[in-house]
């Protein structure tokens, strides 16, 4: 993804989980990056074998 087309999809999950949870905090962490990015935090090697648009397994 391109920046701008990533900041855009970013904001747009985060309001979509805003408005359904009412919580920003808990909108934040079901946002589909940050939770690929804490589930793989600890692997060392993940963007090396991370495939594109992985991100679509965590929607």
């Amino acid at each position: 993804m391109l920046i701008i087309f990533f900041y855009i999809f970013y904001v747009i999950e985060y309001y979509y989980w805003f408005f359904k949870l009412k919580n920003g905090y808990q909108a934040y962490k079901r946002i589909s990056f940050e939770r690929e990015a804490y589930a793989n935090e600890h692997d060392l090697n993940y963007l090396r074998k991370r495939k594109f648009w992985q991100f679509r397994k965590y929607l």
